[in-house]
């Protein structure tokens, strides 16, 4: 085939009939997906109903353009705060883990170990019911909602590089209404053993947000009185090509910071500033804490919010988490949030101008996913 000379009408013509080419088959190729992802949800077996299936290759709804990379194991460790060391010395620890990578274990925490037990094992077995038993609850159900989650697509047109869905199956509860029949209509079982977990950790956020409050040097006070109303409980199943598909693509949280439980099989990452991306390993009896992007903007920056994201490790264990997003409660009343007056000198201007939760959600669902530059939108020099 003669390729195009360069220059002239002619190669002016092939350029354009190439582009229009290259819309009519992505057109086409949007068709196909809607149209499969369409038959995927209508299915109502998740991912889990795919494994089942037998799949031995990976659905092209799940397939990264661009595989995950991870860095080559090197001498870093996720930082961790013994809660029974001297209250002092626990707020130091939290407030260097907080302004570095804006992750951190905590140990001797205080939530029963078979009360986090309970919570995962209890995940896992709604997730491994008979598809005729969960099927049921696939979908939107008041205050729960189980299904694939989608990966939010950049809106401007350009060309994704994520898959269309994650590898993994999530139970959303909510608990700002806990006697919404959605929840109430969980399997006995796993609802009073969330419902505990939730008490537990609700415990817990109050000691952590006194800590990061303390940190700041504002006092154990002023940021304590947090909130955990949204739970997300995933099961990341067995995977056939692990390499090619991505259980969480990277992303930091919208909120002001998340507590972690997660089985022993592995796959958080974490990015640290230099780019690379390296395993959180699991940590027996540890529950993980990761600073969001309000705490950032609250603390003026003094804070970093840790960008993750969660890679498939086996062909043969399914991973199980449960993550407890925590807010201020003070959110409801205003519902705006800025940096911390406290925070704020000639040396160290205000970082971001007012916003609200709502208003950074938004934005972070218009740009596609969740990454630190979502926050510069809101930058105190753009208002």
């Amino acid at each position: 085939m003669d390729l195009p000379r360069r220059g002239g009408d002619h190669t002016r013509r092939w350029r354009t009939n190439n582009l229009e080419q290259q819309g009519i088959m992505a057109s086409a190729n949007n068709c196909d997906e809607e149209a499969a992802l369409k038959a995927f949800h209508e299915a109502r077996g998740g991912v889990r109903g795919l494994v089942e299936s037998g799949v031995a290759t990976v659905p092209p709804l799940f397939l990264a353009p661009i595989a995950p990379v991870s860095s080559p194991a090197r001498n870093f460790a996720i930082p961790s705060v013994d809660l029974s060391l001297p209250r002092s010395d626990a707020a130091a620890l939290v407030r260097a883990a907080a302004r570095s990578c804006g992750i951190f274990h905590v140990t001797n925490h205080g939530v029963p170990a078979g009360t986090v037990d309970s919570a995962l094992a209890v995940v896992r077995a709604f997730n491994e019911q008979p598809l005729a038993a969960r099927s049921r609850f696939y979908g939107p159900a008041g205050g729960i909602n189980y299904y694939t989650v989608a990966i939010p697509r950049l809106r401007d047109g350009r060309p994704a590089t994520t898959p269309r869905l994650s590898w993994c199956d999530t139970l959303i509860v909510m608990f700002d209404q806990p006697k919404d029949p959605g929840l109430l209509s969980l399997p006995a079982a796993c609802r009073d053993a969330l419902l505990e977990y939730h008490r537990s950790l609700s415990r817990l956020a109050k000691e952590i947000a006194g800590l990061l409050s303390e940190g700041l040097g504002v006092g154990a006070d002023r940021l304590e009185r947090v909130e955990g109303a949204l739970m997300q409980c995933h099961y990341y199943p067995p995977c056939p090509e692990p390499e090619r598909v991505m259980g969480s693509r990277e992303h930091t949280d919208g909120d002001f910071f998340t507590v972690l439980a997660q089985d022993g099989v592995g796959g958080l990452q974490v990015r640290l500033d230099d780019g690379e991306w390296v395993d959180v390993a699991p940590v027996p009896g540890a529950l993980l804490v990761n600073i969001g992007d309000v705490l950032k903007v609250v603390s003026n920056d003094e804070y970093n919010s840790a960008e993750h994201r969660v890679v498939s490790k086996s062909k043969q264990e399914a991973r199980v988490s449960i993550a407890l997003f925590f807010n201020l409660a003070e959110y409801g009343e205003s519902g705006l949030f800025s940096p911390l007056p406290e925070l704020v000198t000639g040396e160290k201007p205000a970082q971001y101008r007012s916003l609200s939760l709502g208003e950074m959600l938004g934005n972070r669902v218009e740009l596609g996913h969740a990454k630190p530059s979502t926050l510069d939108h809101f930058k105190a020099t753009l208002s």
